[in-house]
């Protein structure tokens, strides 16, 4: 994709609004535009061919109020609307915002997307979008390039098949993509390290498996940094339910239980590409929950990173002991100003929420608020739940310090509950995002693709860019 102020080849693309076409209109485009049906509408594509006309196809893009979001819809339109190999050069009007321009650009992108080892490749041929002022658009069309790729890796880490996605391979697919960016650094903790440095709670999920737990760290750390910000992503690259196994129809998306971990991972590595001015750590912690004889069992009593004990009677409750090792972790050692972490933690997100929303948790208002307004804008929507402190007792164990699945109820709620038990005396600086529902989409619409979002991608790095 790129800016010019001379129109490219292949089809033209005219964004109408709810009133009229924005640029590059004549005559018979604004015949045209009279004719079509609901043409303003974010989304609705029109194609009118012109035989013996110079271009031969015309498209009239609806771009609703004209607005980053409604112009995000649109450029994933026009992107489905196309042929893959088909040229397309897309008239801005002028004095258009860059914000509007970053929406289009980014939809146009991820309308774009395809899975790396789906049968049909992803959309490939030109894009010119046409300005008088080229200049002007620059650092807003290489902002959402960085923020499209990072989606597309999160999406694509959270598609590929379990068969192939074990914690090691994760785990070599952050220290590629490490490679090629200066100033990020990658550490590995395979099992042998995360026993001898007690990480319990990994330890015992991946327990299971004949591929062995792993955890990652990944670093960006510019000189200029004056906060440091550590992103947390639960990393289980396939749920069985463990002992606790779940039905069939539950198993059959659990490839995408590893979706925070790839969010946080690719947040991280845009931030760099954008080279943020905000020390950024994500920490993956990479495990599969299978059935076999080394499995850990309901009942067991669990020592996690801190020194503290869990007792679980649910192993299919198993992202959060691997959460919480890995934020006792980072609030002992890595000394953060602020802790997000990201999960696919609970059904009962989807039931209070539905699809499309993820629950926000946090003590810390302003975070919240700006976690909120980032996720709006980069059109990944949450909602904030409370923290309320007598739910707490719910994690009473006779046993051990806590009970990581009690059966109360508020399943969203105690999970993040249970999760603030690890955050010591940052747990006025830290907000967890419960995304299980927001992260798989069941068919095309507006800028998510069939299949893995990405979800906490976008909005992570709309938030980076203003921490």
């Amino acid at each position: 994709m790129r800016l010019s102020a001379d129109e490219g080849p292949g089809t033209r693309v005219l964004l109408v609004d709810d009133s009229a076409v924005l640029a590059g209109g004549d005559d018979e485009t604004a015949e045209l535009r009279s004719t079509a049906e609901d043409a303003g509408r974010a989304g609705a594509v029109q194609i009118f061919p012109r035989p013996l006309r110079v271009p031969a196809k015309v498209l009239l893009a609806g771009a609703g109020a004209a607005d980053e979001t409604s112009l995000r819809t649109a450029g994933a339109a026009i992107s489905r609307s196309a042929a893959d190999d088909e040229p397309l050069t897309v008239l801005l009007p002028d004095n258009f915002p860059p914000a509007a321009v970053r929406g289009l650009a980014e939809g146009l992108w991820l309308g774009a997307y395809r899975f790396h080892e789906a049968p049909r490749p992803p959309r490939s041929a030109p894009v010119t979008l046409t300005t008088t002022t080229p200049d002007a658009y620059a650092r807003s069309l290489e902002t959402a390039r960085v923020t499209a790729a990072a989606t597309w890796l999160a999406r694509d880490l959270t598609n590929t098949p379990s068969a192939v996605k074990n914690p090691a391979w994760f785990a070599a697919q952050v220290v590629a993509e490490a490679a090629t960016r200066p100033g990020v650094t990658v550490t590995v903790r395979g099992p042998e390290r995360l026993t001898a440095e007690g990480f319990g709670g990994i330890l015992a999920v991946g327990g299971g498996s004949a591929t062995p737990p792993h955890l990652v760290e990944l670093s960006w750390n510019p000189p200029s940094a004056s906060r440091h910000v550590v992103l947390v992503g639960k990393g289980i690259t396939f749920d069985t339910g463990g002992i606790s196994i779940k039905t069939r129809d539950g198993m059959k998306l659990m490839k995408k239980d590893m979706g925070g971990a790839a969010a946080v991972v690719a947040a991280t590595l845009a931030a760099a590409d954008l080279s943020l001015p905000v020390r950024v750590t994500a920490l993956a912690p990479l495990a599969e929950n299978a059935v076999s004889g080394s499995a850990f069992r309901p009942g067991d009593v669990i020592t996690q990173w801190d020194g503290t004990t869990t007792e679980s009677t649910n192993s299919d409750a198993e992202g959060r002991l691997v959460l919480a090792d890995a934020l006792a972790y980072a609030v002992a050692e890595l000394e953060p100003d602020l802790v997000i972490d990201l999960a696919t933690l609970t059904g009962a997100n989807a039931v209070a929420l539905g699809k499309r929303t993820a629950a926000l948790y946090s003590h810390n208002d302003d975070l919240a608020a700006a976690l909120a307004a980032a996720g709006e804008a980069a059109g990944e929507r949450m909602w904030r739940l409370p923290l309320p402190d007598e739910y707490v007792d719910y994690l009473h164990s006779d046993i051990a310090d806590r009970h990581s699945s009690p059966s109360m109820g508020a399943g969203s709620v105690v999970a993040a509950l249970f999760l603030q038990e690890f955050l010591g005396d940052r747990a006025d600086r830290w907000a967890h995002l419960d995304m299980s529902a927001p992260s798989w989409a069941e068919k095309n619409e507006a800028d998510l693709t069939k299949g893995a979002t990405g979800w906490g991608a976008r909005m992570l790095l709309r938030y980076l860019l203003t921490a």
